[in-house]
């Protein structure tokens, strides 16, 4: 791909020119400034400086040393961020795709607190999270549904939040996968069977890993663009993908770990490889990997590295440095942290967290149809309860019995947590069905139910005198008040997605919308599933759609459907007609060219005018909002480049609050509920940028008749595009839009200003 071949050179070329190559990526020495790191990255290199290299050996390939009484005793690793993987007396939290459907922030940090505390009475202390990426580039991508989404504004606000968080609770974050891991086709080097998306059939392939290839716009604009954010925000360690990045593999891609990451962003933790990412103990070490395998970095290896000259001193301290720096940063030398346990010893760390799980659950749940207000449910009389989502699988649920495995393409049973690490241990399951049977209790509800997806009756008499309700879809629906039909779609590490939606769940919602004229549709699903084969049946009234919501899933939906919490949750990626309608399949040849530049989701739609089913941002709620008084004040003349300091997060400026945009939402309609106003930025057309982008968001509660008024703050880095023969952010002088609204498609409000640039 010729793009990526001039953003190497591009790279290389600045590098040199700002006589950045020796030290390019060495903490302490390529002119980063480290702000809050500098106390621990002091007394980090003490701490290294008076290590002989077994000892530096033993730190970067996992374990510890002591040296004039102090020690540094490694740390431990374990996924993840819907909590502790393999681990009993835990909480099974949210998937992240659920979590970012909130749009919340408060959400998003009690979520990631509460799973750090977690991991620190464990005592553990690196979570391998927040997974940023997959960003979500295609729609059959396996792992999307454990990370925050494909627009990278959003992704790196929730990024920067959750690292936050488990920062406060004095874990170590570290955010995967760096970068381009957009498919689990092929991103081994193992030689398996990929899937073809066209042909709908596994074809033979090559030896992987694949090369993900971007050019520099691109992976600057999109892919590093929540990395940015991550590393501002405290970030202690990174993942290096399984993939290679334009032809390099990713553990041993100098420009990318040490140019881009440890230099541009100013990262000054270690990176760590994803499981066997790791493939030379030479080209890794040199390349920017901190932390390997002592297959790769035995002692004698690197000695031998290290008197020949072709690894350096400086680049071994470095290694070492940035293990340890972390370990200081969190003060977790302190005592305080309990000492590691054994997965299933008796150490409940769960607290009261299954409220905050619940809470969390009912706001990631998106309304996408409400007919005739057919929510909130009120005391049905009869409700019909179809489909194996609805219900519990024949095992499980503890992570011991290991029931979600593989990838799909649905689950037989309630889906509340995915696969591989994405998976959460879970200490029990709520599903729908239990949470509606004490309801029904409550309400005096009659229940009836069919928990298969693929049930088959020959029975299609209608209710008979005295014999009561034959079992069969068409009798149970004919005979309901309310019908709900509970489907799925699970995907997750270690195959992509082989559809984008379900034939016999499909059939299963339309059999009962064709005999029950309120049909309610509840989806979990991991990845964009669509609806357009029942979603305009006048019977289908309302469709409550999510990610996979942990251990109190089935409250959360119920919490949902009885109005007990106002739905607000939006759509964090676009929901399509037509699977044709997705610009990006997943890639089975060795060389991966993102040809489609930034232009992915609601980019790309936008871009060429595909009209979605259900646009980035979308949600409804059971009340109303209006938007007035959009205010965008006059932005002072800018510089086209930032002018500030090198720092950990990039220039310091890059981060300067230039604007606050407002506008008033008031809630309009007839009970309390939350809106969540966005802002989107139309950038100059000189400037080469997608038709709009996403610059803020808020999510605000308002009771009947409240107004609020809603603050966005405008960053630098919010107007600016990346300049590739400038190899900096810049600022294009001419007009902005700024628009404010519902979601991407609804926009309330619009003002154009002028930024000039001098």
């Amino acid at each position: 791909m010729k793009g990526h071949t001039l953003a190497v050179l591009a790279f290389i070329s600045h590098a040199i020119a700002s006589g950045n190559t020796s030290s390019m990526g060495i903490l302490g020495h390529n002119g980063v400034d480290l702000g809050t790191w500098r106390a621990a990255y002091e007394r980090a290199s003490k701490f290294v400086d008076k290590l002989n290299i077994t000892q530096k050996v033993s730190i970067v390939t996992g374990g510890g040393a002591t040296v004039d009484g102090e020690t540094f005793p490694g740390m431990d690793f374990n996924d993840g961020s819907m909590g502790l993987l393999e681990y009993y007396y835990v909480s099974a939290f949210s998937q992240s795709s659920a979590l970012s459907m909130t749009w919340d922030k408060d959400a998003v940090t009690a979520q990631a607190r509460a799973v750090a505390r977690e991991f620190y009475q464990k005592g553990v202390q690196v979570v391998f999270g927040p997974t940023s990426q997959p960003l979500g580039r295609t729609a059959w991508g396996g792992r999307a549904g454990e990370t925050f989404g494909p627009d990278p504004f959003l992704n790196g606000i929730i990024t920067a939040e959750t690292v936050k968080a488990y920062t406060e609770e004095g874990v170590v974050s570290q955010a995967k996968h760096f970068l381009l891991n957009e498919q689990e086709t092929n991103r081994t080097n193992n030689n398996i069977a990929g899937f073809d998306s066209t042909s709908h059939s596994e074809k033979r392939n090559f030896l992987g890993p694949y090369s993900a290839n971007a050019d520099d716009k691109t992976l600057h604009e999109l892919y590093l663009w929540p990395f940015y954010d991550a590393v501002k925000s405290g970030l202690g360690s990174v993942m290096c993908a399984m993939n290679k990045v334009n032809g390099t593999n990713s553990c041993e891609n100098y420009s990318l770990l040490m140019g881009h990451l440890k230099d541009e962003l100013g990262f000054p933790g270690l990176v760590y490889p994803d499981v066997s990412a790791q493939h030379a103990g030479l080209a890794s070490a040199a390349g920017g990997l901190d932390y390997g395998s002592s297959t790769y970095w035995s002692e004698s290896a690197i000695t031998a590295m290290v008197k020949n000259d072709s690894l350096s001193m400086q680049r071994l301290n470095d290694m070492a440095i940035r293990n340890v720096i972390p370990y200081y940063q969190l003060n977790l030398d302190n005592g305080k942290q309990p000492a590691t346990v054994g997965e299933t010893d008796y150490v409940d760390v769960r607290a009261n967290h299954s409220r905050l799980i619940r809470e969390v659950g009912t706001k990631s749940i998106v309304l996408l149809k409400n007919k005739r207000s057919a929510l909130p449910l009120q005391k049905p009389r009869i409700m019909g309860v179809f489909g194996a989502n609805a219900g519990a699988a024949m095992a499980g649920p503890n992570y011991a019995y290991n029931p979600i495995t593989g990838s799909g393409p649905t689950y037989d049973g309630h889906l509340a947590t995915g696969t591989g690490s994405g998976q959460a241990s879970f200490p029990l399951l709520v599903t729908p069905m239990a949470a509606l049977t004490f309801r029904a209790l409550q309400d005096g509800t009659m229940l009836r139910w069919i928990l298969n997806d693929t049930y088959t009756s020959s029975e299609t008499s209608a209710l008979g005198a005295g014999t009561g309700v034959v079992p069969g879809y068409v009798n149970y629906a004919q005979d309901s008040d309310v019908c709900l039909v509970f489907i799925n779609a699970l995907a997750g590490e270690g195959g992509d997605r082989t559809e984008l939606y379900n034939a016999n769940q499909d059939t299963t919602v339309k059999t009962v919308a064709d005999n029950c004229n309120n049909t309610i549709v509840v989806v979990n699903t991991m990845g964009p599933r669509l609806v357009d084969q029942w979603i305009e049946h006048e019977n289908v009234t309302a469709v409550l759609y999510s990610s996979l919501l942990g251990q109190e899933s089935g409250n959360s939906i119920l919490d949902v459907l009885y109005g007990e919490v106002n739905p607000s949750a939006r759509l964090t990626y676009t929901i399509a007609k037509i699977e044709s309608d997705y610009n990006v399949r997943v890639c089975d040849t060795t060389e991966c060219d993102f040809t489609e530049g930034v232009y992915i989701d609601y980019r790309y739609f936008d871009a060429y005018n595909v009209t979605p089913r259900f646009e980035f941002g979308y949600g409804l709620s059971y009340t109303n909002f209006t938007y007035t008084d959009l205010n965008v004040p006059s932005i002072e003349a800018l510089s086209v480049y930032p002018s500030g300091k090198k720092s950990v997060g990039g220039p310091v400026d890059l981060w300067d609050v230039i604007a606050n945009v407002t506008v008033s939402v008031t809630n309009t309609g007839g009970r309390a509920g939350a809106e969540i106003p966005q802002l989107y930025v139309s950038y100059p057309d000189s400037a080469k940028q997608p038709v709009r982008q996403l610059r803020g968001f808020e999510r605000v509660e308002l009771a009947r008749r409240e107004k609020s008024m809603v603050t966005f703050p405008i960053r630098r880095r919010d107007v600016s595009y990346w300049d590739v023969e400038a190899q900096q952010w810049a600022v294009k002088g001419g007009e902005y839009t700024f628009s404010a609204g519902a979601s991407s498609r609804d926009l309330r409000l619009s003002k154009t200003i002028t930024i000039r640039t001098e």
